[in-house]
């Protein structure tokens, strides 16, 4: 069967709610579904273990900028890649929708292509993506959701909801890296404490963290954050923590970078942002391509892998 983007952002285009809901539907049971091996990851509760092996696409914060993904999956040709070899995969590091006007159509296409390559994608969790008690504000997805069909909205919106709980927490590849959408949990000690964080919360603050922290060169330790969710985290904090899971850097998005991408704490944290314009403005997109058996123990050596647009 073949795979076209450009049929996928034109049904994106002018898809209807029941048809939207349907893929939704599907992609929630997909997802929950994922329990052990698949492919090549192994899944426990919403933590993916990756086996260092075959290379992987990891984009950033997205933000309904639809134009930005068409361009990052055209450019990267990763598409053809993933069709031609099945270690081939494509990480999203969350906060699909919110702030851009194409929101609905930026799920729509990463879901469809999610149910095409069930085994080679994989959708982390974003705090736009957030349990309703730490969820971003504004959060404009029901607007959008309106905006696109009318009355109906609320019932997509349920459906979107269920799905946002089906999200992986974090993604690991041992001896390599960690994947969040926003920071680390300093009191995390297993790998548990990432997988069933969300099972935790809010007794717990390890999905808070992954979901909204910040690194900062100002501090030790942690502090408040200004988000008014999550913490800022120090160095040594990042060090540490890094340490424990057995991993050398931390991949995450969450923050608008101007430059698309930056790094935190020596090169321990690196921070990719994958959407372009308002209300961020920043001057570049990037996408990261890596093959996953390298190892880096700085994101500065990551560079030549980074690709601005």
């Amino acid at each position: 069967m073949q795979l076209s983007l450009q049929q996928i952002v034109k049904e994106a285009l002018e898809i209807r709610c029941k048809e939207f809901k349907s893929v939704v539907e599907e992609t929630a049971r997909l997802i929950c579904n994922e329990k052990g091996e698949v492919g090549n990851f192994e899944i426990l509760g919403r933590l993916v273990r990756l086996m260092p092996l075959g290379e992987a696409l990891i984009i950033g914060d997205l933000h309904g900028d639809l134009e930005s993904l068409i361009e990052i999956i055209n450019k990267s040709g990763f598409l053809q890649k993933m069709c031609q070899n099945h270690d081939a995969l494509m990480i999203f590091l969350g906060d699909y929708g919110d702030r851009g006007s194409r929101s609905v159509e930026v799920y729509y296409t990463i879901l469809r292509l999610k149910l095409f390559f069930p085994e080679q994608i994989i959708l982390i969790r974003g705090n736009h993506e957030g349990p309703e008690d730490i969820l971003a504000y504004p959060h404009d997805l029901p607007f959008h959701l309106q905006a696109k069909f009318g009355e109906e909205w609320r019932t997509a919106y349920d459906k979107i909801r269920k799905l946002f709980d089906c999200l992986y927490n974090a993604v690991v590849v041992e001896e390599r890296y960690l994947m969040v959408h926003g920071g680390l949990p300093p009191q995390a000690k297993t790998l548990d404490d990432l997988a069933y964080a969300h099972l935790k919360h809010p007794k717990e603050d390890f999905l808070e963290d992954m979901l909204w922290s910040d690194p900062s060169e100002m501090i030790e330790g942690t502090c408040a954050s200004p988000r008014g969710a999550g913490k800022l985290f120090g160095e040594n904090i990042t060090r540490e923590v890094l340490k424990r899971f057995n991993v050398s850097i931390l991949i995450r998005g969450h923050e608008p970078c101007g430059e698309g991408f930056k790094m935190n704490h020596k090169g321990k944290v690196l921070t990719l942002f994958s959407r372009k314009g308002p209300p961020y403005y920043n001057l570049h997109g990037v996408y990261l391509t890596l093959e996953l058996s390298q190892r880096f123990q700085s994101a500065e050596q990551m560079i030549p892998y980074i690709h601005k647009f």
